[in-house]
């Protein structure tokens, strides 16, 4: 193996689809990329742990070292989940770098998104991320997760289908090819659908999100229904965190741009691309933490 040479400086982003973890020197030269399953802390802290210790060893294969030889550097953990110091913790403990400092994921989100500058940002992916920076203060808007929020998100898209298709199967609601598609593949069976949805994780109802997408785009009554529900409350956030004519915004995350063409007229001359990844926040966090 080669010599360990210090101090490292590791970034992670994780979510509840999957991790990514960069290793970079105290310069922030890149080093290795890795990524990793799942790391919801609040829905599964075993799963999040196992998925970023495998990162973290494929990153240190990739340099000819064993994972503990990273932990002599510094990390910063951007983590959908972490919503206490106790999550926080929890992920510490379990990675004893020479120094940790471990958040929710809209932290390291809002560092990549916008970096020193104010703005709104809106990165939904399996989850739901929405957070204004305004003078260095910051405010966030839902996220707490999918049994009690992270609407318009690729979990609760896929949650808000499952659910249409019950009460189309109950004769309350007409079947779209979407939904009918989607029924088919559960065998047209409603007990199928409520199986599933008894141990299903947010990261298998975001799975139905591309079709739900696609769908829409394609003008199918059920999938443009479900992303105007969603930007709807996406504008009802960006009132809430005082949306200004000034202000940018900012869309990211697998599912977030989806929504620009369905968010109101202000709102789509606002948008401007992403400084730069959750995964970029990360790292430059990382970076101000001193060894």
């Amino acid at each position: 193996m080669k010599e360990p040479i210090s101090p490292y400086v590791i970034g992670c982003d994780g979510g509840g689809t999957g991790c990514r973890l960069i290793v970079a020197n105290a310069h922030g030269q890149v080093l290795a990329r890795a990524s990793g399953g799942p790391a919801n802390v609040t829905s599964n802290l075993d799963q999040a742990l196992s998925s970023l210790g495998s990162a973290l060893t494929d990153a240190a294969g990739q340099l000819g070292l064993a994972a503990e030889d990273l932990l002599t550097g510094v990390a910063h953990f951007g983590l959908a989940g972490v919503q206490s110091a106790r999550d926080a913790s929890h992920v510490a403990k379990a990675f004893p770098f020479a120094r940790i400092s471990v958040t929710e994921d809209s932290t390291i989100a809002i560092a990549g998104a916008l970096g020193d500058s104010d703005g709104v940002l809106i990165a939904l992916g399996t989850g739901t991320i929405i957070a204004s920076q305004h003078k260095g203060q910051s405010k966030r808007i839902g996220g707490w997760g999918l049994q009690l929020s992270d609407d318009a998100s690729g979990a609760w898209l896929g949650r808000a289908l499952l659910a249409q298709i019950l009460r189309a199967n109950d004769g309350m609601e007409p079947f779209s090819p979407l939904s009918s598609g989607v029924f088919d593949d559960f065998g047209a069976d409603p007990l199928a659908l409520v199986g599933f949805a008894a141990s299903a994780h947010p990261a298998d109802y975001a799975s139905l999100a591309p079709d739900i997408i696609a769908a829409a785009k394609a003008g199918d009554a059920v999938g443009t229904a479900l992303m105007m529900q969603g930007a709807a409350y996406l504008a009802r956030a960006l009132e809430a965190l005082g949306f200004g004519t000034s202000d940018v915004l900012c869309l990211s995350g697998g599912v977030g741009p989806h929504y620009a063409g369905y968010l109101p007229e202000p709102a789509q001359k606002a948008i401007v691309p992403a400084k730069g990844s959750g995964l970029d926040g990360a790292l430059r966090l990382a970076l101000e933490i001193k060894p």
